[in-house]
């Protein structure tokens, strides 16, 4: 149920994300700045509240910050077909990314609870499945949606996925918390440990550099096929990518809880590296989806296992600070990458790029190996 819930939250937001940008521009005359801003700030705000989140799910309730979320997101949603100019529209963006931040730490932070210790790297990973799915989905619904019927058409199918969740949210039952009354005065100071897993903030800096990777086939991917004359390649590049990950999210997340993290981790850094170099030397569209393929077993690998190791590292009462520790910092790197890469870009070309990630990738890696030594996580 919980991963249900989650993979309509995503289904909506991705859906949305990937048409944005496009309806600011054609709808409400935003410049270009204004529409990367309108994309942007929805990252942002979502950054903010998983901070926030992390901080007060065990003192205000698991399913109450979850309801609270959904009901911020859905509020969000309606208002969308309020606005008629770009301010309102950058504001609403804000709203929407602040009910997604609360309402998805809230999820993860439940998986995190109801799996078994004994299964927390295949649970994490069956539940992770619901963003890959929700991101194969999603752009592809939203995009053709807008070709065929507009944006009102794109809201309406949001707000029966909203409805659906209301539903869902009705017969969820989630396991209270059973916190001592240190445990909630801990929870309760205003310092840095408040507001952040310290013992995570490591893999945390990890992830970011390894988000950063990502966000080049985020953030460029659709220009780069374009610039090689692999469109129609470059099409099928998520979707091949999406399937990678399916395939390999079983075996996988059992190796994680048999034989540790480390079996499963070091391969995940050398596949996405590969798959990053494979994309920037990619010269037909046989290479470019095989490049798909490597980054599904490796990115996918570690976005789902590196949550698993954040949840399994910390007190369990501070599990919910783990999950957005590790989400937020992790996920600047996609929120920052496409501006920081798009001043290199013009100097090194995409192919050098790519190449260029894979090196950052590797790099990330040994950040993980003196992590692992430190925190003794295999």
């Amino acid at each position: 149920m919980n991963t249900m819930i989650n993979f309509f939250i995503f289904l909506v937001y991705y859906q949305l994300m990937v048409i944005m940008a496009l309806h600011a521009k054609h709808a409400l005359g935003a410049s270009p700045s204004q529409a990367g801003l309108v994309a942007g700030i929805f990252i942002v705000a979502g950054l903010f509240a998983r901070i926030l989140s992390g901080r007060i799910i065990e003192l205000v309730g698991r399913k109450r910050l979850l309801v609270t979320g959904v009901i911020v997101f859905a509020l969000a949603t309606v208002l969308y077909y309020f606005v008629d100019s770009i301010i309102p529209l950058i504001l609403v963006r804000a709203l929407h990314g602040i009910g997604w931040g609360l309402a998805t730490t809230s999820t993860a932070t439940i998986t995190a609870y109801i799996i078994p210790d004994e299964r927390r790297g295949e649970g994490v990973g069956y539940f992770t499945m619901s963003i890959t799915l929700a991101s194969a989905i999603g752009p592809l619904v939203g995009i053709n949606l807008y070709e065929i019927s507009g944006f009102d058409m794109i809201l309406k199918l949001s707000i029966m996925l909203l409805v659906l969740i209301f539903i869902a949210l009705l017969i969820f039952k989630v396991p209270q918390s059973h916190l001592t009354q240190e445990e909630k005065d801990s929870l309760k100071v205003m310092k840095l440990s408040s507001f952040f897993e310290l013992k995570v903030l490591p893999l945390a800096l990890v992830g970011f550099i390894t988000f950063l990777g990502y966000s080049s086939v985020i953030g460029f991917l659709a220009t780069y096929v374009d610039e090689i004359g692999l469109v129609r390649a470059g099409s099928f590049f998520f979707m091949v990518y999406s399937i990678s990950i399916i395939l390999s999210r079983p075996v996988v997340g059992k190796l994680f809880d048999s034989k540790g993290p480390n079996v499963v981790m070091y391969p995940s850094f050398l596949l996405f590296a590969s798959g990053l170099f494979l994309a920037g030397q990619a010269r037909n569209g046989f290479f470019l989806l095989l490049s798909g393929v490597l980054m599904g077993f490796g990115f996918g690998t570690f976005a789902a296992m590196g949550q698993a190791i954040a949840i399994k590292i910390a007190p369990k009462h501070r599990m919910g600070l783990a999950t957005s520790t590790f989400l937020a910092v992790s996920e600047l790197g996609i929120g920052l990458g496409p501006t920081l890469l798009g001043i290199i870009i013009p100097t090194v070309g995409f192919r050098g790029l790519y190449s260029m990630m894979a090196g950052v990738v590797v790099f990330a890696m040994f950040v993980y190996y003196m992590v692992n030594h430190k925190l003794h996580m295999d």
